[in-house]
């Protein structure tokens, strides 16, 4: 109890630009598809498009909608109203920077508001122009 499931499958010359499908609770909620009234099986452009589980009822089992521990106690999840489930979230305030694993940095930021020149705990941040973009329009052409 508690827990949800959710899988993305990719192909891995677009990773972490386009998803070939998308999995909430063992229901795929979008996936790549051409034309839906085409007459062949690999109709062009391919687009990502919503499936089952974004239509109808099928948003009740791939959604969660996170109410306080108060309103779930108060059985809102079981009101009329949106069929969605709930889940409890708990202690949001004392959630901070120290609990984000990959991203708990804290440096006192400054800048030069002459010269832009901006420094993280008093060293300087340079950076070069980028020359190519990975992730950029290339992927996206339609």
């Amino acid at each position: 109890m508690g827990k949800r499931f959710g899988l993305v499958l990719w192909d891995p010359a677009f990773f972490g630009v386009k998803p070939d499908m998308v999995l909430i609770g063992g229901t795929i909620v979008c996936a790549l598809m051409g034309d839906p009234n085409a007459s062949i099986p690999t109709p062009q452009p391919v687009h990502t498009r919503p499936m089952w589980g974004a239509c109808g009822r099928g948003v009740e089992r791939s959604a969660v909608v996170f109410v306080s521990e108060a309103a779930q106690a108060e059985g809102i999840g079981k009101a009329p109203g949106p069929a969605k489930n709930t889940q409890a979230v708990r202690n949001t305030p004392g959630i901070g920077k120290k609990d984000l694993i990959l991203n708990d940095a804290m440096p006192q930021v400054e800048e030069n508001p002459e010269t832009h020149e901006m420094r993280g705990d008093r060293e300087l941040s340079t950076c070069k122009p980028a020359t190519e973009r990975p992730m950029a329009q290339r992927f996206f052409p339609f």
